[in-house]
């Protein structure tokens, strides 16, 4: 079983106008939502690719009734920690030229809260694979990706960590199956400008030394590479087609990914089927579907 794990949710609320001006009212063109989070993200995802999944987290109040409502279906199992108090975040998108967004902050989480969802790692067993994706709410601790995978040390589990900066490096100990980091995002661990493929590749292979075994990452409009954990490295690039959405294009990438693997055992099968997913997601106005996977994956 793959297992998700998104600790702040949220419903992306997408508006469109002609313009913005501060200050008055705004009248919208469009608006569309999505369930959003990093690892709901993989999840929904991966359920395209004809995996199933668990989805662990929180939610609450009436928001956090409507993601769950909204991801589940017949490959997503939902087993969320409802918490008691507040409600799930929603993040307004305001695409008028430029985009602004405006992100909420999400509900309390106590400690007896945070256990609860410790206990539900019990269930993960030698095999499995968790996803531990996005940012921690400012009422986790910082060393709540740690807690995890240090409950789980003990298992043969297939770890995957999307995460930025302190989050990823302290992951480092308990040798992910897979981290994903971005240029910008080396950059910010090294304390250097990372602006070349040499450099990015020299960096990637600092992670593989720091206890990381397969580095996947995404280079924007360049496309993706990863070092895998012999030491390999491969390179795909990107399709040229209108981009209409960035937002979830790196979750769909690590949901391809880890769906490659699985399917056939290869890294550079699993580097172009998540490719594909990342593309494919960039192409619509939301996350890649199963159609238009299959579409990009045979023009690669």
């Amino acid at each position: 079983m793959i297992y998700t794990v998104t600790l702040n949710p949220s419903i992306d609320y997408v508006v469109r106008l002609n313009g913005f001006k501060a200050g008055i009212t705004n009248r919208t063109e469009s608006e569309e939502y999505y369930y959003g989070g990093k690892g709901i993200n993989v999840s929904c995802v991966l359920a395209e690719l004809d995996l199933d999944s668990t989805a662990l987290g929180f939610i609450a109040g009436f928001t956090g009734e409507a993601i769950e409502e909204g991801i589940r279906n017949d490959r997503i199992t939902t087993d969320f920690i409802k918490l008691e108090d507040g409600i799930s975040r929603i993040n307004i998108k305001i695409k008028a030229g430029e985009e602004t967004e405006i992100n909420g902050q999400g509900p309390h989480i106590t400690d007896a809260d945070l256990e609860r969802l410790m206990e539900k790692l019990n269930h993960i067993q030698n095999g499995d694979t968790l996803i531990l994706a996005g940012s921690i709410p400012n009422t986790l601790p910082d060393d709540v990706y740690e807690r995890m995978l240090e409950r789980l040390k003990d298992r043969d589990i297939r770890i995957v960590v999307d995460a930025t900066k302190k989050l990823l490096v302290n992951s480092l100990k308990y040798k992910p199956f897979l981290i994903k980091p971005n240029r910008q995002e080396i950059s910010e661990i090294f304390d250097v400008e990372v602006e070349t493929e040499e450099d990015t590749e020299k960096y990637a292979r600092k992670l593989l030394e720091m206890g990381a075994q397969n580095v996947l990452i995404s280079l924007g409009g360049e496309g993706a590479m990863l070092i895998d954990e012999y030491g390999n490295k491969h390179k795909i690039g990107v399709l040229k087609e209108k981009v209409i959405n960035t937002v979830g294009s790196g979750d769909s990438m690590v949901a391809g990914f880890v769906a490659g693997y699985e399917k056939e055992k290869s890294y550079s099968y699993a580097l172009k089927l998540g490719s594909a997913c990342g593309n494919a997601t960039a192409f619509l106005s939301g996350l890649a579907t199963k159609e238009k996977i299959n579409d990009v994956l045979q023009k690669f």
